[in-house]
């Protein structure tokens, strides 16, 4: 079982560079599951480990837990108060505006088995999310009924921390996570699920800051790119630059 990469560590805290496609932690609804990061984590450094927030199980990059529960305390209380920054990489469909502002309340969603996902009348809760465009691509491949797919690299930062609120608000916004097989778009999706490409969400959690709570020093810990995401990104430019040859010649 491969290591986990340790970003910060002292006697109160760790932050680590999650991978895509691992737990965070096991609940009722992943009993099966063997692999979490809570306890490959305590194996790793021989310590109980506390998460503080989470990251869904597609998601890769800065996690970061406690390493008691009192630290877990306050730490959590900086989460409830949205007192702690988070920045966000994602790959999504089409090209949107430089920049954006998404402000669309979120309610809970409630699931029954063999029917539709309904929300939850009554549980809306404020939630703003920031935006700004890093780079567009155009890809010489159809997709649905377009002669060619179009996406984008795109820096987020939530405002609050509600669940899922990234991948709602740009299904919102009709600009849905590529490789989002809950909110996403099923033509972008087999698009990007072609061999030689990884097969994942394409959101990475790029960088946190947060308020220590001992000695009160603000902390910003950045995670770099996993292979997966930077591989898809190089192969995306190459894509593009292919188009852009065409349209000079």
């Amino acid at each position: 079982m491969m290591e986990l990469s340790i970003l910060f560590q002292d006697e109160h805290i760790i932050a680590i560079n999650k991978p895509e496609g691992l737990l965070v932690h096991r609940t009722h609804l992943d009993k099966h599951e063997e692999d979490a990061v809570v306890q490959r984590l305590r194996d790793q450094i021989g310590k109980w480990v506390f998460p503080v927030h989470r990251l869904d199980r597609a998601t890769s990059g800065v996690l970061l837990l406690a390493l008691s529960p009192n630290i877990a305390r306050y730490l959590g209380a900086q989460f409830e108060n949205n007192e702690i920054s988070k920045t966000y990489h994602a790959l999504v469909r089409g090209h949107l505006s430089p920049t954006g502002h998404i402000n669309y309340p979120l309610a809970k969603i409630e699931e029954v088995k063999g029917s539709a996902r309904t929300k939850v009348a009554g549980t809306e809760k404020d939630a703003e999310t920031d935006y700004k465009t890093l780079s567009q691509f155009t890809l010489p491949i159809p997709v649905s009924r377009y002669s060619e797919a179009r996406c984008s690299l795109v820096e987020i930062q939530p405002l609050q921390g509600r669940k899922h609120q990234i991948r709602r608000h740009f299904k919102h916004i009709f600009h849905p996570l590529i490789g989002d097989t809950r909110y996403g778009c099923r033509h972008y999706n087999s698009l990007f699920k072609q061999d030689m490409l990884p097969k994942r969400m394409f959101l990475h959690a790029l960088n946190i800051t947060f308020t220590h709570p001992i000695d009160n020093h603000s902390i910003t810990l950045n995670a770099p790119y996993p292979l997966s995401f930077k591989e898809t990104l190089t192969w995306l430019a190459q894509q593009d630059s292919f188009v852009n040859n065409q349209e000079v010649s």
